[in-house]
């Protein structure tokens, strides 16, 4: 018989990530993510919930995860639910469901990441940041439009995470 684990959420990160080192020199990242839903009850009133979301990611996932998750982001988080139980200092019997993550996706603006997953200098492009005719250019000329080249062509072909409707 086959069993599946799998979690996967689409949410903003209600805080910094809290990276520490295991004993052995391993990375841990830890971060939460809030999900919002949206639905109408019987009576047709709009009703909203907030659930949040713990999410653990280990070694170099746990590294890149420190340098691209703020409070604020808009993450992509696939892993596997784990639960774990333990005492309290005061004795009380604790327990933990989280998300093992073993993939992250910063989806916010605040960086472009390349396939690794790490933010690059550069900025992206947004709407506001696009030449307009009569309006500055890099050079604080008016009226002047650049012409792209092909590299910059290429770039504009991407697409933008705030179309996505998901």
């Amino acid at each position: 018989m086959l069993n599946l684990n799998r979690a996967t959420i689409l949410g903003n990160a209600t805080r910094d990530t809290e990276m520490r080192y295991t004993p052995n020199g391993q990375a841990v990242s830890n971060f939460a993510v809030a999900t919002n839903r949206r639905w109408k009850n019987q009576a047709g009133d709009l009703q909203e919930a907030v659930d949040y979301h713990e999410i653990v990611a280990w070694g170099k996932l746990g590294e890149i995860a420190n340098q691209i998750i703020k409070k604020g982001t808009k993450v992509y988080v696939e892993g596997r639910l784990q639960t774990r139980n333990w005492e309290s200092q005061d004795g009380s019997r604790r327990q933990r469901t989280e998300i093992v993550a073993d993939n992250i996706i910063g989806l916010s603006g605040r960086g472009e990441y390349d396939a690794s997953g790490t933010v690059s200098s550069r900025a992206p492009e947004t709407p506001s940041a696009k030449a307009v005719p009569g309006a500055p250019d890099t050079e604080g000329k008016t009226g002047e439009t650049k012409k792209k080249d092909s590299a910059t062509d290429a770039e504009s072909d991407e697409i933008n995470l705030d179309d996505i409707p998901f």
